[in-house]
């Protein structure tokens, strides 16, 4: 009886590590700096959504929300500075397969076939901050760009990014090029040589066409800069420029249906430029735009830790009560009515 016993044992260790020997291994990157987890590579079922985080503290309702979505999966983060840190966190939450973190802070880092392979390997990809600059000029155009926009486009995976991570979501995005700016400064000349902004050509979020994000929204007094930035993207592309703004410890995640939810502890801000463009927004003058004070169209939505603010990205209108105003500038000056 124990003979037998024992070569059922025996039976059962050997069929176990031969089925463990058949899962693929995840693709190893030069640019890994670890990995929590698993490093067997599993592939299941996802459902996409996209996370804009507004810096500072990250929430972790939002990355919950990803994590639901990622359906026990691998994580993947990706980062041109900085350390691990997501890895730990995020595995410590539960629901996933692994967390690794890529340092991708090189071209040639970024044109390593093995990078992009493990990128497509994901099943929830989060950017982290940094500086977008080194992002645009490390990733664009290489194949850890084709990587992203697989992800989005036909693997259908939640995306999600902080800070500058959250400004190259956007289907346009302040590229940061030429160090940053502030409000005062884009203001008074919308064509500063620091106002780097890319129309498309990098990641590539559907229903985030036409919409420019900024972070630490409120905590560093960019409403301005932000209307500069709509400015810009009306007259020089003549485009039905839409913008939203992120608090610091608050989270938009926009779901499969275009519905965004709030999550955190500050708000979210949602712009639209109804008017049409600028009276004036020209090199090396103060920004005029005026048009009857209703310049742009500001639609405020509080976070809370549950979610609970709502706003219908597909229809651009709020889901639940938010406030409500109009935003303009005159020789430089923002103001909200």
């Amino acid at each position: 009886m124990n003979l037998r016993f024992t070569l059922l044992l025996c039976i059962g260790i050997f069929l176990a590590r031969f089925a463990m020997a058949q899962l693929p291994v995840k693709e190893s990157s030069p640019a890994s700096i670890g990995i929590s987890g698993d490093t067997a590579d599993v592939n299941v079922p996802t459902v996409n959504g996209y996370v804009l985080g507004g810096g500072s503290t990250d929430v972790k309702e939002a990355l919950l929300w990803m994590i639901e979505r990622a359906k026990g999966g691998d994580v993947v983060i990706i980062r041109a500075s900085g350390a691990t840190g997501y890895n730990d966190f995020i595995y410590g939450l539960g629901g996933v397969n692994s967390v690794e973190t890529l340092l991708i802070n090189s071209r040639e880092l970024a044109q390593h076939p093995a990078t992009a392979a493990c990128i497509r390997q994901a099943e929830m990809l989060f950017i982290a901050g940094g500086d977008q600059g080194n992002y645009v000029k490390f990733w664009q155009d290489t194949p850890v760009e084709e990587a992203i926009n697989y992800l989005i486009h036909f693997k259908k995976v939640p995306i999600g990014g902080t800070s500058a991570g959250c400004a190259v979501l956007g289907g346009v995005s302040f590229a940061a090029l030429n160090d940053g700016i502030t409000s005062a400064e884009a203001l008074t000349n919308p064509f500063d040589v620091r106002m780097t902004l890319l129309n498309g050509g990098f990641i590539d979020i559907p229903i985030l066409k036409d919409i420019i994000t900024d972070t630490h929204y409120s905590n560093r007094s960019r409403h301005g800069r932000h209307l500069a930035f709509l400015a810009r993207m009306k007259t020089d592309w003549k485009m039905k420029a839409k913008g939203i703004g992120v608090d610091e410890k608050t989270s938009v995640c926009i779901d499969e249906k275009g519905i965004g939810r709030v999550f955190g502890s500050q708000a979210a801000y949602f712009l639209d430029a109804v008017s049409k463009k600028p009276e004036r927004c020209e090199p090396g003058k103060k920004l005029t735009w005026n048009r009857k004070q209703r310049a742009v169209k500001m639609v405020r939505v509080n976070a809370t830790p549950e979610g609970t603010g709502t706003f219908d990205i597909n229809r651009w209108k709020p889901l639940t009560p938010g406030t409500a105003g109009y935003w303009y500038a005159e020789e430089g000056i923002l103001t909200e009515k």
